[in-house]
């Protein structure tokens, strides 16, 4: 029912930004949260931030507070992060995912794209 297509991904320098994007098909994109997750090798997939159906509500992980930003354009059906200051720990595949609920809890996601590498050089 729900596509969720994420790009924007690359390799770039320690310090350095991406802004991510991931596109959804659908009619109902407005009304669900939509978040960003990561997983790097040999470790769980995290939340890293997720927003709201109306953005008035995001969260952030610690580690990416200050640094990330996440928003949406419900009119385009699409999600963004910008992430910022870049570290090599910021390295993994990201994914975004729509769902309804705690916006900051996994199991809560029913859709998740494929995914878009990062990788931080330092």
């Amino acid at each position: 029912q729900v596509q969720l297509v994420e790009s924007g991904g690359g390799l770039v320098q320690a310090g350095g930004s991406l802004r991510l994007s991931c596109a959804a098909s659908g009619r109902t994109f407005r009304y669900y949260n939509m978040g960003w997750f990561r997983q790097a090798p040999g470790k769980e997939r995290e939340i890293v931030a997720a927003v709201s159906a109306s953005a008035v509500n995001t969260y952030y992980a610690d580690s990416v507070k200050g640094r990330f930003t996440i928003s949406r354009d419900n009119a385009k059906n699409t999600v963004y992060l910008q992430m910022n200051s870049l570290k090599p720990e910021d390295t993994a595949v990201y994914y975004c995912a729509l769902g309804g609920g705690n916006m900051r809890s996994p199991r809560e996601y029913e859709y998740w794209g494929q995914g878009t590498q990062v990788t931080v050089s330092s």
